[in-house]
This record gives C-alpha cells, structure tokens and sequence, in this order.
C-alpha cells in the first residue's frame, strides 16, 4: 500500500519508526469480523480497517467468519500465529459473554486472547415489526403481561448483545416473550421486516437508517441519554422501564501472546486511526461513541463485563444446547 504525505506524516507522528521502512507489519493484516456482511461490527471494521491499514503502511483486510454467535471467528483469532498479523474485531457476546454461556467453549478469553484497545460502543435500540400495533413501550409490555410467551424477538444468535438486552428487558419487566435467533443482524431485520418476529434489540448503527425511513418504529434506547442521531426516541428508563442499558462494543483482539513490540504498534495504530476526526465523525453519524484507550484499559473494561453479563446468564438462566 503506498502511503500519502499526509498519512506518512500521521505515521511518523502516531507510530515513530514506521514511516520509513519496517519490520512489521510487512505484509497485510486479516480482520476477522465474526458476523455476516452487513452487520453492525461488519460495517465498524470497514470503518476502522482503511484508517489502520494506512498508518501501519499495510493494507487490512477484513474477513468475515460468521457462526455460533461470534465463537468461530474468535476462535481463528485465538488460534492464530500470535504475529499480530491476523486480529478480530471481537463484541461483547463473543468476548465478554460466551465463556459465561457456550459449554465446551473452543478457546478462553482471559487466555487466548489480547486485547488491542476498545473501538466504539453502541446502544441497543428497541424496535417493532411493522404490523405490531402497539403505540409505545407501556402498550408493549401491556401485551406481554396479557398474554405470556405470544410475542417474539429476534437476536442475532445464542449470547449476543440483542439476545441478552432482550433477556434483562424480560427480568427487568417481569415478562415472558420468546427468543428467536439469526444468523447476524442482517437476516434478524430482515425477518422482523416480513413480520415474521414482533421486536428486536439491535444496534443502534444497523437499526439507524430503518427508523430513519418509517420501517421501524422505535420505542427505546438502551442508554442512560438520548442519541443525537435520534433525538426524538426516549431513553428506556424514560419509556418506563429503568434499568435496561446496553451497549455493545468493539475490541481489536489479537491472539495472546503477541510480542510486546507488536503490541505496542497495533495499538497506536488503532489510537491514531480513532484520533482522525473523519472516522470519529463516521462512528458518531451512525449512533457509536468512540472509546478507545489501550490494552490494559480494554482488559479491565472485557473482564467486568464478563462478571456482569455473567450475572445475566446465569438470573436469566439462558443456555446453549
């Protein structure tokens, strides 16, 4: 990949030594993203993937390895030659969740994989299929509360964040609705599209244009604020429900074991890449919040998310058959 003067002169100011000629990366790098195309960490990754490959002066491919709700592509990661050539772009189900929830789980977070840096985060939306006539989130509950285990929600697999936001929504109000899984957001809209299941918690990027053009009505944010991107819909708590957030982020993941000085490189890389105020302004124009931070920081933040969704699991007493 050649390098422009402008991405030269960020290289050499975000990634001293690497501006001139290196030893790593010095060939591509492969960003498995563990979902479909079209999904909300596909669309991330093909955010993040231009902005790093142009610092690191290799170009990063990204990779799509979709099933088991994030395990298969996670665990290539893990697996993988620990060169810091091969990384993931891991959410909070596949990394956070899973080993609270897969039995037999092919790799253990905590030992196989090294997180780079946090990328985004993104609120769970609340939206409806097109035919549910119901007005707002208390109308919803109503039904539920009338007639236990008639409606349904999509989820994009076993674990992720729309099944588990799903699920502390059911403690939360005290309700019995079914759980439906696709492969991926993708297929999930598509199928609360044809009314094939009534509500979905999805987010926020993926669910955006939707909303946006009338298809979905959206009744809540799981988030403590209203988007900017979507003023007009209410918090949960202000809909009447308290205590449902959920955000899903984004880590870059690398194999464990990954040499310090590699480390070191990709997770500059990734502060660079979020610095630049054209990506920042592409995550914040599709609803995400840039985290970022470094390897220590993601570490702390992965291992308190997996003793909270762990708590989810087990109150919810969600399993994977």
């Amino acid at each position: 990949m050649r390098m422009t003067r402008r991405a030269l002169g960020a290289a050499a100011l975000v990634l001293p030594g690497l501006a001139g000629a290196q030893a790593f990366p010095d060939r591509p790098l492969r960003l498995i993203v563990p979902f479909p195309p079209g999904g909300p960490v596909d669309m991330a990754a093909r955010l993040l993937a231009p902005a790093m490959g142009t610092l690191l002066g290799q170009q990063m491919v990204v990779e799509n390895r979709s099933g088991a709700g994030g395990t298969v592509g996670i665990d290539a990661v893990a697996k993988a030659a620990p060169d810091g050539l091969t990384l993931a772009l891991g959410s909070t189900g596949a990394v956070a969740v899973n080993v609270n929830l897969v039995p037999n789980l092919p790799y253990d977070p905590r030992r196989d994989l090294a997180p780079v840096g946090l990328v985004t985060g993104v609120p769970s939306l609340l939206v409806l299929r097109p035919g549910l006539e119901v007005r707002n989130l208390e109308d919803l509950l109503a039904v539920a509360r009338r007639q236990p285990g008639r409606l349904t929600f999509a989820s994009t697999g076993p674990g992720g964040t729309p099944h588990l936001a799903a699920e502390l929504l059911k403690l939360r109000a005290g309700i019995d609705i079914v759980h439906v899984a696709y492969r991926g957001a993708a297929p999930a809209i598509t199928a609360l599209m044809a009314n094939e299941v009534d509500i979905a918690f999805l987010d926020l990027p993926v669910l955006l244009p939707h909303v946006r053009e009338g298809k979905f009505r959206a009744l809540g944010l799981a988030a403590a604020a209203r988007a900017p991107v979507l003023p007009e819909v209410p918090t949960m708590a202000e809909a009447g429900l308290p205590g449902v957030e959920v955000e899903n982020w984004y880590a870059l993941i690398a194999p464990a074991r990954l040499p310090p000085d590699r480390m070191s490189v990709l997770s500059a890389a990734l502060r660079g890449a979020l610095a630049q105020p054209e990506l920042a302004e592409r995550f914040l124009s599709q609803g995400a919040r840039v985290i970022g931070g470094g390897p220590e920081e993601a570490a702390q933040f992965i291992a308190a998310e997996m003793e909270r969704w762990g708590e989810v699991v087990r109150r919810a007493n969600i399993r994977i058959d």
